[in-house]
């Protein structure tokens, strides 16, 4: 069966626009209207409607009163709630990781770790592609597409914490332990170095907002 057009461009709008959210493309106090972002995307009004309401579902907007949709904003319990989750999945995942990924799979982390030891490397691009390169070979849809919205969030809280010299360079050591133990098939102390590798960039979010307070 064809796709319809009506489908393909509800998936256009809605990539278009959580790609703008996600970036930082609007301003933290941005009111998202629809015949605005219709314009700015160059698409019909009924697309960009059914995206933003995917969008609202999927908490990256919220609807405020007399506000309309803006940028879901996340408070310290909210980050506190955030990192908590990210901290089970991330867990999870290494630990699959660990009983089923292939050597290849293995491989391809090693070299990912291996770029992002040069010095010109983008710390923030290659954390996110280790990071999917373990989702990946954890090899179960349900905990990828879990994990794919709570990293979507995280997108929400703004300056990204690798953007620390010392904690890009902690994060590295901290990757090359878990790297360690998916490679020796060892699924709790992979889950153990995947849980400790998320408090420990927790511990470094905390620290930001205080120095923004």
């Amino acid at each position: 069966m064809p796709i319809s057009k009506d489908n393909t461009q509800f998936h256009a709008a809605y990539r278009d626009i959580k790609q703008k959210i996600l970036s930082g493309f609007f301003s933290s106090d941005a009111r998202l209207r629809e015949m605005e972002i219709s314009k700015l995307i160059g698409m019909g009004r009924t697309p960009v409607r059914e995206a933003l309401k995917r969008l609202e579902d999927e908490r990256l907007l919220t609807h405020e009163p007399r506000r309309g949709l803006v940028i879901t904003r996340i408070d310290k319990q909210g980050v506190t709630e955030l990192y908590a989750m990210r901290e089970v999945l991330e867990g999870a995942a290494a630990e699959f990781a660990a009983r089923h990924a292939t050597d290849a799979e293995i491989d391809n982390m090693q070299s990912i770790l291996e770029q992002s030891e040069q010095p010109d490397c983008d710390p923030v691009r290659m954390n996110l592609q280790f990071h999917e390169a373990i989702y990946g070979a954890a090899h179960n849809q349900h905990l990828i597409r879990t994990l794919q919205s709570i990293s979507d969030t995280t997108f929400l809280l703004g300056r990204s914490t690798l953007q620390s010299p010392q904690r890009a360079q902690k994060a590295v050591a901290e990757h090359q332990q878990i790297l360690a133990a998916i490679r020796n098939r060892d699924p709790q102390a992979a889950s153990t170095a995947a849980k400790n590798h998320i408090r420990q960039a927790f511990l470094e979010r905390l620290k930001m907002l205080r120095d923004a307070d």
